[in-house]
Parts: C-alpha cells; sequence; structure tokens
C-alpha cells in the first residue's frame, strides 16, 4: 500500500463529500491507496452519503468528539499505507497532488513530514502551511506586529518565515495539519498525534518531535491544494464560537509551552 489518506468529518457534510471527491478522481500512483473518513460523532448521514458516492472508502465513526488528535489517530491506527497524508475535510486537492508528493518522498528518504502550497480562497498562501516554531522569540515578534512590519527579516519573521523563497522546495518548522504528508516509518518512531491537544498545536508538536528525532520537515511547492480555511466545524461563526476557538488557540500553546519549553 503506497498511501493512506485520512479525512476527519465534524459537521461539514458538503465540504466532506467535496474533498473526498478531490481524492477519488485525482491520479493515483501505480500502488494501492486507501482513504479512510473518520466522522467525529456529527450525528449526521455523512457515512452513509460518503460510502454510497464512493464505495472504496474506508469508514469510521465515534461516540464522541475525539478532537482533530484523536480523530486522525483512530485513521492512522488503521493506515496501511508507507505513507500517511492527513487532509482536512475543507480542502480541495489538484489532479496531481497525490503522485507528485510519493514521488518527492520517495526520492527524499530522509523527510519525515513534507507538505505542498496551501493555498486560501482568496490566491493567498495559507501562513499556518509555512511556520517556524512559536519560540518565546517567534510569538513576541509576531504579536506585537513586528513580523508585519519586516515580513522578511530572519530576526523578527521567525513565524512564518517570510524570507524563503515560495517557489523552491526548501526546509520550514511546521506546515499546517490541514495537509500533513507523513512517512509511515517516522511516524512509528516518533508516535501519533499527542491527544492532549483537542484543538490547535498537534501539527506543530508532532513536528518538532520529528525534528527532534532527525527527521526533515519540508515545503514542497511543485502542486498545491485549496484549503477553505475556517469553514471545518461550522458553516458560520458566531462571536461566541470564534472567542470558544480562540481560546481554544491559547489553550494549545499553553500545552505546547509546557511540554517543550
Amino acid at each position: 500500500m503506497d498511501l493512506s489518506v485520512i479525512i476527519v468529518n465534524y459537521k461539514t457534510e458538503r465540504l466532506t463529500l467535496q474533498t473526498l471527491k478531490s481524492v477519488f478522481t485525482a491520479q493515483w500512483p501505480a500502488g494501492k491507496v486507501e482513504v479512510i473518513l473518520i466522522d467525529n460523532h456529527s450525528e449526521d448521514d455523512i457515512l452513509v452519503k460518503a460510502k454510497t458516492d464512493f464505495p472504496h472508502l474506508i469508514t469510521l465513526s465515534c461516540e464522541k468528539n475525539l478532537g482533530f488528535a484523536g480523530g486522525n489517530n483512530l485513521g492512522m491506527r488503521q493506515a496501511k499505507g508507507r505513507y500517511v497524508l492527513l487532509l482536512n475535510s475543507d480542502t480541495m486537492i489538484e489532479s496531481d497532488t497525490l503522485v507528485k508528493m510519493i514521488a518527492f518522498m520517495d526520492a527524499h528518504p530522509r523527510v519525515g513530514l513534507v507538505t505542498c502550497r496551501v493555498i486560501l480562497a482568496n490566491g493567498q498562501l495559507d501562513p499556518a502551511s509555512h511556520r517556524g516554531f512559536p519560540t518565546p522569540w517567534a510569538g513576541l515578534t509576531y504579536y506585537l506586529g513586528l513580523e508585519k512590519l519586516f515580513p522578511r527579516s530572519h530576526w523578527f519573521g521567525q513565524y512564518h518565515q517570510g524570507w524563503q523563497d515560495l517557489n523552491l522546495v526548501h526546509p520550514i518548522d511546521s506546515p499546517v495539519g490541514a495537509f500533513f504528508f507523513l512517512r509511515k516509518t517516522a511516524l512509528s518512531q516518533v508516535g501519533l498525534l499527542d491527544e492532549t491537544f483537542f484543538m490547535y498545536g498537534e501539527d506543530i508538536d508532532l513536528a518538532l518531535r520529528l525534528k527532534k528525532t532527525g527527521w526533515e520537515v519540508m515545503y514542497n511547492p511543485d502542486t498545491k491544494i485549496t484549503h477553505l480555511k475556517g469553514a471545518s466545524g461550522l458553516t458560520s461563526i458566531s462571536k461566541e464560537q470564534r472567542v470558544i476557538t480562540t481560546k481554544n488557540f491559547f489553550q494549545a500553546m499553553k500545552i505546547f509551552y509546557q511540554k517543550h519549553y
């Protein structure tokens, strides 16, 4: 098995079906590909509809919302591929995305994690897909607005690494969990996503663990996906929900700092 594509759904039925269509209509490599859909207790008919539209789909259902880490871990424990792709339910891949990313990993055996060019609906690069680790200095310069003033500075722009040439392959610290292309042997060495993180932070944590054990983390712009960011979970975001999301983000950073710094 070449690749296991893992998609976690939580109340994004229309978007999830759109994501699945982009995966099943894309070019697949000569080896086998499996697609695993995990539903995080959405209490709707997504698994029935998805299985009807895509008969070869593997479906798993959770009795409660396990969060991003828990849902993806459930899929990764079932995955048989040499490579594992964590793919958000609000993304659309290009026809060549899977074959190009597999070819890249085959050609670079020390790469444990790679992402492609992740484009937002407005055509801009998703800044979260091309990050440095949120060290105290990187976090300070980001929140003070110094990175925005000096985006290409190695000193002030460490969080999003704005000095890098986005048209060239190069190392980064962490991509966004929306497109996380992992080598199974590297994953077996460092472990799955840390389920202490319910939402946010688990992707950066896994990237840091990979780097600490000697694996490379790379950005490969030879293909792209579209990320309809903000659509996962709910179709509209209220002020109260936005507060909850912000609280979850800072809680994740607190966990990350306690664990690594």
